[in-house]
């Protein structure tokens, strides 16, 4: 087989198994063997970067920030929806829709339901059933262009699975972050001491709209498509076959729509969601009921800038009173001392709260939290407890004020809190509570991916001292882990197993897993981008780090601090010892090309190479793009129709490359 052939293959299966993945929730293929298929992937396409193609798994990694975001007219508009607070107002809605149509009312209307998922809106063009432009919705009539982040949404598919495709069409989706991946972010930034994120809806509005994508990539966002806007090519007669060919097209369709449903049905649907909403891995704040028939819909039309065929039947926010009976300190990895209240029990979004955090103590200052204090408890994305406000006007005197510890509450060393933090620490250097939580770190899923390894596991092994950092955990034997309470010797085979097979692990995984300061998996894909190998990065400067894009003096000198440790070095001697050998990265060398470290934007129409292809070749070359021309842009690339980017370079004085110019300075030639 030829290496285009297998190039080409590659891209299929990866795609077939992303879909299999990320939209059918069907994975045939463990992350080892996904891992080896991409590598060879991009081995590929850094020796041939005029193949790679906008559907490329490749093109979801993360792409050079972009300067600013452009604007996109929608060639049909994102419309809103008016409300129906209860099922009057719901029937009320419908009766408006007869007298619209002049319906009896004995004449059945066929509707559709679907969970309203609380996320953001996003129009996705595809143009002969490749995805070329990624939207926001905007005023309605015109959003902004985010294709840079929206490509890194594994559930929106980068070319459409159906023959024929459409030459043009609008899909309109809901993007969303799952309630698991918000709260482990939320984790994260706790124990870094960084502010959290009220809620998934406003993080993903906020993330959608950076300018960056390689730190959208690493957040676990995902998609359900609903609508259409304008097509060419195809035609639908219902929203339920409109749903169907979706699903056919390789989207996530939200398996609780119901279909052809008369209103009593539909308010029994909304009350059966209600009742199980907080089941969902993603957050829903009530139904969308629409009329079925498109011909119908039709005829309903719009009134302002809603449509009178659909309505948001929507839930109210649940909330709970309660009292606070004792505030207690946690200790997190990183040492951040994190005040938490102790609850009277009480029932929200199906499960029962009886601990809240508080965050830190600015914020428990702020919300002026006693002890004894009446509050207002709901869930932060129907996920995370939070009190939303404290009922002063039901204190009786007996409250009383909680102050910070001076010192840890685990481990008795001094607390401080250090100038410009908001977070105290504890200082101790074998404080239990630091050593369960980077353990629990380790083995997470992005770093080490131990699952066998659990919390209570970890919690034993941490109590009979048979764990005092993460290498320990390699030299565990099956004697010591049989006698663990409730581990049998299956169970203990398994967890020396999955300990074994995680030796050879990805260097950006291990060094998420050793929890050094400001290394997220984001950041660790770029260390590893950079050097390439364990001991290559361990031996990096200060000054070779800042040289790496991206990475700040900040971030350089916390990095070599921590590998310049000694009790650093001595765990990477031990987890050297025990077999733990990230695997090295084949980098290619970039450092002869004339693009390497050069800035470049790619504008107008080229008629070799699309815009994505054009990209890609230049980030293969070791160069970075831009979406607009500065005094910081090497050189801009024109095709035809280059308008006001061509002309900002010739005023700037800016090198500008003709397409075979261009690819002339590529390695691998034109």
């Amino acid at each position: 087989m030829s290496n285009r052939a297998r190039y080409d293959q590659l891209v299929a299966e990866i795609n077939r198994h992303n879909h299999l993945y990320y939209v059918l929730d069907a994975s045939e293929l463990p992350d080892a063997a996904w891992d080896a298929l991409f590598r060879e992937l991009l081995q590929l396409e850094a020796a041939h970067p005029d193949w790679v193609t906008a559907d490329s798994p490749s093109q979801r990694v993360g792409a050079p920030p972009l300067a600013s975001l452009r604007a996109h007219e929608h060639r049909a508009p994102m419309l809103s929806l008016g409300n129906a607070f209860d099922d009057h107002e719901l029937r009320e809605w419908e009766q408006r829709c007869r007298r619209v149509l002049a319906l009896p009312p004995e004449a059945p209307i066929a509707f559709v339901t679907e969970p309203k998922i609380d996320g953001f809106a996003v129009n996705l063009v595809y143009e002969q059933g490749v995805l070329t432009v990624g939207a926001t919705r905007g005023d309605g009539a015109t959003g902004e262009d985010i294709t840079h982040n929206l490509k890194t949404v594994n559930a929106i598919p980068l070319r459409l699975r159906v023959d024929p495709t459409p030459a043009f069409i609008e899909v309109r989706g809901e993007v969303y972050l799952p309630k698991a991946e918000f709260a482990r972010i939320n984790a994260e930034r706790e124990a870094q001491g960084q502010p959290l994120f009220a809620n998934p809806r406003n993080m993903a509005a906020g993330s959608m709209r950076q300018l960056d994508s390689r730190a959208v990539a690493e957040r676990g966002f995902s998609n359900f498509a609903y609508g259409v806007g304008h097509a060419e090519g195809v035609a639908f007669a219902s929203q339920t076959e409109l749903l169907g060919w979706l699903g056919q097209a390789g989207f996530r369709v939200n398996p609780l729509a119901r279909a052809g449903a008369d209103l009593d049905a539909v308010i029994a649907a909304c009350a059966d969601f209600e009742r199980v909403r907080h089941l969902q891995e993603f957050e829903a704040d009530g139904v969308v009921v629409k009329v079925d028939s498109f011909a119908v819909q039709a005829e309903l039309g719009f009134v302002s800038r809603s449509p009178r065929w659909a309505i948001a039947r929507k839930f109210p926010p649940e909330e709970q009173i309660t009292q606070v009976l004792d505030i207690i300190v946690n200790v997190g990895r990183t040492g951040v001392l994190t005040p938490a209240a102790k609850l009277t029990p009480v029932r929200i979004s199906g499960t029962t709260v009886s601990n809240v955090t508080l965050h830190n103590e600015d914020e428990l200052r702020r919300k002026d939290l006693r002890l004894g204090d009446w509050v207002v408890v709901r869930k932060a994305g129907e996920i995370i407890p939070e009190v939303v406000r404290v009922l002063t006007d039901r204190r009786d005197g007996s409250e009383r004020e909680f102050t910070m510890p001076a010192t840890c509450p685990v481990c008795g060393a001094p607390a401080v809190r250090p100038a410009g933090e908001v977070a105290w620490r504890c200082t101790g250097d074998r404080c239990v509570a630091k050593l369960r939580e980077r353990l629990l770190h380790f083995t997470r899923r992005g770093a080490m991916n131990l699952d066998h390894l659990g919390e209570q596991l970890i919690e034993q092994l941490v109590e009979r001292g048979l764990a005092l950092d993460v290498a320990d955990l390699y030299w565990l034997t099956k004697e010591q882990l049989v006698a663990l309470d409730r581990l049998g010797e299956k169970s203990a085979q398994n967890i020396l197993a999955a300990l074994d097979a995680s030796k050879q692990p990805p260097l950006a995984r291990l060094l998420v897993g050793l929890g050094i300061p400001n290394v997220g998996e984001h950041t660790a894909e770029v260390l590893t981008d950079a050097f390439g190998s364990l001991d290559a990065l361990s031996h990096a400067s200060v000054a070779q780090l800042t040289t790496v894009h991206e990475i700040g003096p900040i971030v350089a000198q916390s990095i070599f601090g921590w590998f310049q440790d000694q009790a650093n070095q001595r765990l990477l001697g031990k987890l050297a010892e025990a077999g733990v050998q990230p695997r090295e990265v084949e980098r290619l060398d970039t450092s002869g090309s004339p693009l390497h470290g050069k800035t470049v934007v790619v504008t107008g129409t080229l008629t070799k190479l699309s815009r994505a292809e054009a990209e890609a070749a230049v980030k293969r070359a070791g160069g970075r793009v831009s979406g607009s021309v500065s005094k910081q842009t090497d050189f801009v690339v024109v095709g035809e129709n280059a308008g006001g980017k061509a002309d900002k370079a010739a005023q700037l004085g800016v090198p500008i490359l003709t397409e075979a110019e261009f690819i002339a300075l590529l390695p691998s030639g034109p």
